[in-house]
């Protein structure tokens, strides 16, 4: 051991983008050491996207000049690494006397997996590692039958979520800055550095609306009026407080609270059953037929099928890397029922455009949608694209705005709704009876 290095313990950003509230930022400066904060761009998810104009990277390395930002007001600055994480620590082990990495825990797959390298570096170097829970009020095992066994139902899992709620699990955790390494301002590596361009993106700090989490309930379901926390991809990285969203749920709004504990329910359903990510939950389903047409899924995708509001919806997704919630439901049942295209064909074009795109939700969503989640819609529930337009954009305002041709289109509609619903029904009722 090198006693002329600085020793530190190191605090690791990743899906918590935030100095406020943030538990395991908190723990670290809370050790007796000097903290480093430290992100890493890691490769190893960098090469995975096709595509160089990604809303999500430009959003993350915005958060981050606005991180350092907040960070210089201390003394101090973030350092920032482009690599494999192991690449990274192994240097960042030359470079200072490490005493212990701290993080927040994540439970996706992969990250799981990522984080088990690390710790199994961690102790063969002796250094500490240690993980807390942030993202999320219950992780893990927290919520569970009376049998030790996971939920698979929501209903039940949010009523026991709700019942263990206390006032203590609410509570923001404080931030000793006082604690921080001082380090020397260094520039941001740019997003050109790191093989990326930037987009029309537009980063806002994270505020929460009480006005529109009242009326949540109310207005949700109407793409035209915008009427939704657009929260998404603020939790996705943690650049707003989960502990935060809750507090004025319950103030203020059930359904909203309710999304919340849907979006826990799926990640723990992701983390107890990790086969989910690629595998239909209900094994049964696996039976499906699909019919894969590639030319039907590229009209899907590019938002030609004739239909107006699948149409308007996949072409607010392609040009903004959002699309409504009720239109998400509207887009996935039409491309699992209607043309009767894999699931996961879909997820993984969302996981593609998506801004706020979050893999536990959207595989979770994604096999509501098909009939084959763990929790999910039944298979003879397939919506009517004209049925929701006229429910849910009776005036034609979120339509005309992003598939403005729509009349025109309607006269070459992929597919007539009465023909694919009894196709479908028909080929689902023959899968699973194998």
């Amino acid at each position: 051991m090198d006693v002329n290095k600085a020793r530190v313990s190191i605090f690791w950003f990743r899906r918590d983008l935030r100095l406020n509230d943030n538990h395991a930022l908190s723990q670290a400066l809370k050790s007796g050491e000097e903290v480093l904060p430290v992100f890493i761009f890691d490769t190893d998810i960098l090469k995975k996207l096709p595509d160089s104009y990604d809303r999500r990277v430009d959003y993350i390395h915005r958060a981050l000049i606005r991180l350092k930002q907040e960070l210089l007001v201390f003394g101090t600055d973030l350092r920032i690494y482009v690599g494999k994480p192991l690449a990274v620590f192994e240097k960042l082990q030359s470079d200072y006397q490490v005493t212990t990495v701290f993080c927040n825990t994540d439970y996706e797959p992969d990250a799981i997996k990522r984080d088990e390298l690390i710790k199994n570096w961690a102790d063969g170097a002796g250094i500490g590692f240690r993980s807390f829970k942030d993202q999320v009020i219950f992780e893990k095992s927290d919520v569970l039958k009376k049998d030790g066994s996971p939920y698979t139902v929501f209903t039940p899992y949010s009523r026991v979520w709700k019942a263990k709620l206390t006032t203590e699990s609410l509570l923001p955790f404080e931030m000793d800055a006082e604690r921080f390494k001082k380090l020397p301002f260094e520039e941001i590596p740019t997003l050109e550095d790191i093989g990326f361009q930037q987009t029309d993106l537009t980063f806002v700090k994270p505020v929460l609306d009480e006005g529109a989490v009242r009326e949540y309930d109310k207005f949700r379901d109407f793409p035209a009026l915008d009427s939704t926390t657009r929260l998404g991809v603020a939790l996705r990285f943690g650049t707003i407080s989960i502990r935060e969203c809750v507090s004025l749920a319950l103030k203020c709004n059930e359904t909203w609270l309710n999304e919340l504990i849907w979006r826990e329910f799926f990640m723990q359903i992701l983390f107890h059953f990790p086969d989910s990510q690629t595998k239909c939950f209900k094994s049964a389903y696996e039976g499906i037929a699909w019919r894969n047409n590639e030319k039907e899924f590229e009209a899907w995708c590019n938002g030609e099928t004739g239909y107006a509001l699948v149409d308007a919806g996949m072409r607010e997704l392609n040009e903004t890397g959002f699309m409504h919630n009720r239109v998400r439901m509207v887009v996935a049942s039409f491309l699992t029922k209607h043309l009767l295209i894999d699931w996961r064909w879909g997820e993984a074009y969302f996981a593609e455009k998506l801004l706020d795109y979050d893999c536990s939700a959207n595989v979770g969503n994604w096999q509501w949608a098909a009939g084959c989640g763990c929790d999910a819609a039944l298979y003879f529930r397939v919506f009517n694209p004209e049925e929701q337009l006229r429910k849910f954009d009776k005036e034609l305002i979120y339509v005309k705005r992003w598939n403005p041709e729509f009349e025109s289109k309607a006269m070459n509609r992929i597919v007539e709704h009465a023909f694919a619903r009894d196709r479908a029904l028909h080929t689902y009722k023959n899968g699973l009876g194998k």
